[in-house]
């Protein structure tokens, strides 16, 4: 565990942490509602519909609402809510190491979210007589019976779950949908290094977009690093799809601590070479530092990376458009005008611009107008606040 936690902090010093969690989560927000309207466009379409800049703020999505999140936003918050599940535990009880579990079930009350038209709401209730079925497409699962309804389910109820505007299928990934259809939590004491047991030849983005929260709590980097890693098993298998989400952990402990987003790097970059596996990540890191330190930042470039579909993709772009970026709306921008995965490229972008510069760093222009925003700014400080308390 850090030093800074080793005591209570002072007020000056909490309040900077609040303002960072809080700023990486709503950044992560503002990053995901810009990119996901453009999400699945090709950077000459986004440019045709938005003009030679492309997207230069917020734009109505195909339903013609603005600032809409996704399921990353969806994702981050409930790990957040199962990291402070776990910290409250570990105060109360003095018993550790429930973080795996607590964060495997509030995935699966995201699921749930995925599979209900809202809260108290049985997946199989009719619809009323002409209106189409909720999420009519939505991933059932084997049985096709939702674990809560199953009475499978023994994790804490209510919080976000109780959350109607949560309620909403935003194209979330087939790995995560199929991977949280199976109950597992990784053991911690396995090496990393293996493909995991679910989904063992995915790494898309799913597992690292929603794994930045597990910088934020009161840890190590290593730890952070492990835990995150781990989580990401649940669903994404291949080793560089965890490694992805534990390097993106670890950064944001660095942001949270006051560093720059370069030192963050760097350091996540000497944490990684200690597993095996870890090159594609590490590579993609670096062609990141590289592209930055050439200047000139353009979506060119950004495509240069990848499209993000996968994790180190989607983590190299947004590292790239973090550093690239003279001002926290130019990276914003950057990172999501391109062909591809923009809402999670845009989401990550602004999860490490939040833990950076803090909330007050944020554009309220954009911020004022994105779904959910003052419950994602409450679920923070009640985060910040649990963390904060020994």
């Amino acid at each position: 565990m850090n030093d800074v936690w080793s005591r209570r902090l002072g007020w000056e010093a909490e309040a900077v942490y609040r303002a960072r969690v809080r700023g990486c989560l709503l950044g992560g927000a503002i990053g995901d509602a810009l990119g996901y309207p453009i999400e699945f466009d090709s950077l000459d379409r986004i440019r045709a519909a938005h003009g030679p800049r492309g997207v230069t703020g917020l734009v109505p999505d195909g339903d013609g609402v603005v600032g809409r999140v996704s399921d990353d936003t969806q994702m981050t918050l409930f790990t957040v809510e199962g990291l402070g599940q776990a910290h409250a535990r570990e105060r109360r009880k003095g018993i550790g190491g429930g973080a795996p579990r607590l964060v495997r079930w509030a995935y699966e009350r995201w699921l749930e979210t995925q599979r209900k038209p809202g809260p108290g709401v049985s997946a199989t209730a009719a619809a009323p007589a002409g209106a189409p079925a909720h999420n009519s497409g939505a991933y059932a699962g084997p049985t096709g019976a939702p674990a809560h309804d199953s009475g499978t389910y023994a994790g804490p109820t209510g919080g976000l779950a109780a959350q109607a505007w949560l309620y909403a299928r935003r194209a979330p990934g087939n790995a995560c949908l199929s991977g949280l259809e199976r109950d597992h939590v990784p053991d911690p004491m396995l090496a990393l290094g293996p493909p995991g047991a679910v989904n063992p030849d995915s790494k898309g983005c799913g597992g690292v977009m929603r794994s930045a929260p597990f910088g934020l709590a009161p840890a190590s980097e290593d730890f952070a690093f492990g835990l995150a890693a781990r989580c990401a098993q649940m669903t994404h298998g291949h080793p560089t799809g965890y490694y992805a989400a534990g390097a993106l952990a670890a950064m944001v402990v660095h942001l949270v601590a006051g560093e720059s987003v370069e030192s963050a790097v760097l350091r996540a970059l000497r944490l990684l070479a200690r597993y095996p596996g870890h090159e594609e990540t590490a590579v993609a890191l670096r062609r990141a530092l590289d592209l930055a330190d050439e200047g000139d930042p353009s979506a060119e470039k950004v495509e240069r990376l990848g499209a993000g579909w996968i994790a180190e993709e989607a983590l190299a772009i947004a590292v790239y458009c973090a550093l690239a970026g003279p001002r926290v709306t130019d990276a914003l921008l950057l990172s999501v005008n391109h062909s591809g995965d923009s809402d999670s490229t845009g989401a990550i972008c602004g999860n490490l611009l939040g833990a950076r510069y803090g909330d007050h760093g944020l554009p309220w222009e954009w911020l004022e107008r994105v779904e959910g925003r003052a419950q994602i700014a409450a679920l923070a400080d009640d985060f910040a606040t649990e963390c904060a308390r020994r």
